[in-house]
């Protein structure tokens, strides 16, 4: 029996449950462009508008050109084929296996796929954690071509190697019989930003040099690591917006955050977002954006979700205001300069990145359409606000919040904290979880040792050196991750799939972090954060046989009506597994990756510890289909239509994040034929 539970080896992931929109306030006012630090102008000319269709004016356009299926990051398909009375039909029509898988046992690093499979141009596009991407006949999983960048097989930023795909531009009007018309682009783990037609995978020579821009000679402030290229550009019009990813929890000082627009033809720089002043860049580093993003073509705006200053649990070094960091910021596409900016948690001492494009969405409530942003956070929080200002659509409250212990040096913590009023929280954060009594008995009582041993005066509680730390809840990876929110506009329903996982987070003194006996994983152990006075340590809590001591459900998927921010249903989602041992679904699963829905009432998601991906009712909540794949998919669907026919398409690549299973399958599922 002891064994049955073992498998509860995990740590990340998330949900959110989302809001709906009610009657504009001003209560919180947004940070504008005068006030913040921005852009640096850069003299090659801006791209023509972006394309309507891609965006928000058009949300029923039925396509899955980019990350997030579409700019608004809705992740929603028209099609109706597929229903939720005939989804329990689906059968897979195709199965491909890339070959690029590593378990981390021999000199690569494991490998951890995410990568969303991209259709246009009558392609699925896709790439992995080898950095190939594979031009794939939609209707067969025939190859057409693949492309080999050649990226080194190291871990350079990440602990494991890392791929979320690519992005695909095409001009206005292409040109018959001329070369990249049509172009993928996809990123390495060595800032390398290839440009490939998409009819032939060649590189495009027109663009950068040859093909490839070298975005690491941007990498001149405190230049530790590469900038590296995990998550394919956001593609406005002719515009690429491109972040990167760093490495947390290993430097005070480490490069900056940055953003750019990138001309999609040339490669040429067009600005230069910055996310921290001058002043604060000299001695910190990244809240940089290393997700997706969303954009309104209509409006003209790129939403950036901002993460965290450097160190990450220790903010001694940059304790005067930095209003764009872990916040959500509106830049204009064309010039980069802020239009509005909100910020989601101050002096962020917690890893709380804004983790997800936020959502755009037109809802009505009493009557009156709103132009509404949703911003799901690690916090469990959704903060909804109007996308053309940035005001409050629900009001925002800042509250007060717990103080340090006067155990960390230098520390000076924000006295409050932003709050939405609507929705509620995805999780109760005012008090401790509940201790899992099944995991006590078998811990002989350990986990009821180690909550009465932590620190918790809600989510904000900050870092101590003192006892066993800090107990962290949300933790770390967060309450929602970066699938993000989906949405129903015929509906005006909300979906998102969301994690319930505490930890623990104790600081060090140097002298003390220097003689402990240190390990370390993915996203967890120690880690040094060098040239402060802290190193860190952050543990999923456990007893020790590796069961979680928290009280089940371990993740839920969830349904809001945006007409009212009411929950219209919420379930355990998914079932935690490890070495073969399944748990109820009732207990549910942490999950990596979002959410896709459809206008045939159907969500299909993967993301789950058990290695499934399944289909549920909208209306209801019910699970309607499942079936098994290699590994946890923990990239988000992709749904498309090619030659009158209707199709899934799942990544199934894990994520040791979940558990120690790797895959390299591409699976995709259609109705039958006759």
């Amino acid at each position: 029996m002891i064994m049955l539970y073992r498998f509860l080896n995990y740590r990340l992931s998330g949900l959110a449950r989302v809001a709906a929109v009610v009657g504009l306030s001003a209560a919180a006012a947004p940070v504008f462009a005068q006030d913040a630090p921005g852009v640096d102008d850069q003299s090659s000319p801006a791209g023509p508008a972006a394309n309507a269709a891609n965006g928000i004016a058009n949300p029923r356009q039925p396509i899955w050109d980019s990350f997030h299926g579409q700019l608004s990051a809705q992740k929603y398909s028209p099609l109706t084929q597929i229903t939720a009375d005939n989804v329990g039909e689906l059968e897979k029509v195709w199965s491909i296996h890339t070959g690029d898988l590593s378990d981390g046992s021999g000199d690569v690093p494991a490998t951890v796929w995410s990568s969303t499979p991209v259709f246009a141009n009558d392609t699925l596009f896709v790439g992995t954690p080898f950095g190939r991407l594979f031009a794939i006949d939609p209707g067969t999983g025939e190859r057409k071509w693949v492309f080999d960048t050649h990226a080194p097989k190291k871990a350079l930023t990440q602990p494991v190697l890392k791929n979320r795909g690519v992005a695909y531009w095409q001009a206005e009007d292409p040109v018959p019989g001329q070369a990249c018309q049509k172009v993928v682009y996809m990123g390495t783990v060595d800032a390398k930003l290839f440009a490939l037609d998409a009819d032939t995978g060649k590189t495009c020579e027109s663009f950068a040099d040859n093909g490839v821009l070298d975005v690491n000679q941007w990498n001149k402030t405190h230049d530790k690591y590469p900038l590296s290229l995990l998550q394919p550009p956001t593609v406005v019009g002719d515009h690429l917006i491109l972040g990167w990813a760093g490495k947390d929890w290993a430097y005070k000082q480490a490069p900056p955050g940055t953003v750019w627009s990138i001309n999609a033809r040339t490669g040429e720089r067009e600005w230069t977002f910055q996310a921290l002043p001058d002043d604060v860049r000299a001695k910190s580093g990244t809240a940089n954006v290393w997700t997706h993003m969303s954009a309104d073509a209509e409006l003209g705006l790129v939403y950036l979700p901002v993460s965290s200053p450097s160190p990450n649990y220790w903010g001694g070094n940059r304790t005067e205001s930095i209003p764009l960091a872990t916040s959500t910021t509106a830049v204009d596409v064309e010039t980069g300069k802020v239009a509005w900016s909100r910020q989601w948690v101050h002096h962020d001492v917690w890893d709380y990145d804004t983790v997800a494009a936020p959502t755009l969405m037109d809802i009505t409530v009493d009557g009156k359409t709103i132009p509404a942003l949703l911003q799901a956070t690690k916090m469990g929080f959704l903060f909804a606000v109007n996308r053309k200002t940035g005001e409050d659509i629900w009001p925002i409250e800042e509250r007060p919040v717990p103080g340090g212990d006067g155990s960390v040096a230098g520390e000076q913590l924000s006295p409050t904290q932003p709050f939405p009023t609507k929705p509620a929280p995805l999780l109760d954060q005012s008090k401790k979880p509940d201790v899992w009594k099944l995991a006590d008995i078998v811990g002989g009582g350990s986990c009821t040792r180690l909550w009465n041993n932590l620190d918790y005066r809600g989510m904000y509680t900050p870092p101590t050196t003192k006892g066993e730390g800090t107990m962290a809840f949300p933790d770390s990876a967060g309450a929602v991750q970066w699938g993000g929110v989906a949405y129903d506009p015929a509906s005006q329903t909300a979906i998102v799939n969301t994690s319930r996982i505490v930890q623990t987070i104790k600081l060090y003194d140097r002298e003390a972090y220097e003689a402990a006996d240190k390990t370390s994983g993915n996203e967890a152990g120690f880690s040094p954060q060098a040239g402060s006075p802290y190193g860190m340590r952050l543990e999923v809590a456990r007893n020790w046989l590796g069961m979680p001591c928290w009280q089940p459900p371990f993740g839920e998927l969830v349904a809001i009506d945006m007409h009212t921010g009411d929950v219209k249903w919420r379930r355990p989602m998914g079932a935690s597994q490890q070495f073969g041992f399944i748990m109820p679904e009732a207990w549910g699963s942490p999950t990596i990756g979002g959410p896709a829905v459809t206008a045939g009432g159907v969500i299909f998601i993967g993301a789950s510890m058990d290695s499934k991906v399944r289909a549920f009712s909208l209306e209801s909540g019910d699970e309607l289909w499942s079936d098994q794949a290699m590994a946890p998919v923990v990239a988000n669907p992709s749904v498309y239509e090619y030659e009158g026919r209707e199709y899934v398409a799942f990544v199934s690549g894990g994520n040791t994040i979940l558990k120690d299973q790797v895959g390299d399958q591409i699976v995709v599922y259609a109705l039958p034929e006759d």
